[in-house]
């Protein structure tokens, strides 16, 4: 331990022993230096009853970061195995393995995060040139996401920002008719698809619907011996931590917040048909907007 102490801090061998033996204390640095190297988070090391370090995603400039991201992002989950985790999405927005599925939707979305998150002039979406050795990052997520078990709070409001972006963009001529068409279809689909899970009652998914609160993306990973939670801070950026406490209080919150909502899963036909026709009727009425903008 002395040698591997003094190697990655750079210090000699008695300098790494006197630490070791408590004769002399790490620095801050040195700790982060030493968290850094063997991965261990600082959160677990620094635990105070109001405060707490979080780590947070990459920040994201240009398309090398979006490969960096989901790189960091697979390794926050390496704690855990999809198998004995259950992962619960508050969804604000259509939720983030939605958005790397491989389809149009997914390219439109990293179309989206694009023209957020980096000072670039905005380009048409069939300009937009996706390196397509991202999606090998994202592929680790997509499946960690299908393999566990999901347990997803949504609204009535969850898909209007993507039905909003969609005709964004086509009203500002930087996204052709043809493929907003094509892109309310995916939308469809992602509801269809939702729909069979809550009726066939999958049991590795389940659908809440609440009209209580503004959900906000955030995301909360549990097992048996982890727990980590993700906050936003941005369109794709999260700050995470495993802290106990804060882990444990956003378990309960999310608790609460289940209390108060619908289980779609164990709904009726009515209730059911209810919700998700309110999502096609919205659908459709973006569908029915753009078909007029043309004829107009």
């Amino acid at each position: 331990m002395n040698e591997a102490i003094s190697t990655v801090l750079q210090i000699s061998y008695d300098a790494a022993h006197r630490r070791i033996s408590m004769k002399s204390k790490f620095s801050i640095e040195e700790t982060v230096t030493l968290c850094q190297e063997y991965g261990i988070s600082m959160d677990q090391l620094f635990q105070q009853k109001e405060s707490l370090i979080v780590e947070k995603t990459k920040n994201i400039k240009t398309q090398a970061d979006f490969k960096a991201y989901f790189e960091k992002s697979k390794e926050f989950l390496s704690d855990f195995h999809p198998a004995t985790t259950t992962l619960y999405y508050s969804a604000k927005d259509i939720p983030m393995n939605y958005a790397v599925a491989g389809t149009l939707f997914s390219k439109f979305k990293f179309f989206i995060w694009f023209q957020l998150l980096t000072n670039k002039k905005a380009t048409a979406f069939e300009d937009f040139i996706f390196d397509t050795s991202i999606l090998n990052e994202t592929s680790a997520l997509k499946q960690f996401f299908e393999h566990s078990k999901r347990v997803e709070i949504w609204n009535d409001t969850t898909i209007n920002s993507s039905l909003q972006q969609i005709y964004y963009f086509f009203e500002s001529g930087l996204l052709h008719y043809s493929n907003a068409k094509l892109l309310l279809e995916d939308l469809t689909n992602i509801v269809a698809d939702l729909e069979l899970k809550c009726q066939t009652n999958t049991p590795d998914f389940q659908l809440y619907h609440n009209e209580l609160l503004i959900l906000n993306n955030s995301v909360l990973f549990t097992s048996e011996q982890k727990l980590k939670f993700f906050l936003p801070y941005n369109a794709l950026g999260y700050y995470v931590t495993s802290d106990k406490k804060a882990c444990s209080e956003q378990k309960e919150y999310i608790a609460n917040q289940l209390s108060n909502s619908k289980s779609l899963n164990q709904s009726g036909k009515k209730d059911q048909k209810i919700f998700f026709n309110k999502m096609r009727q919205k659908i459709d009425f973006y569908k029915t907007k753009i078909e007029n903008y043309v004829v107009e």
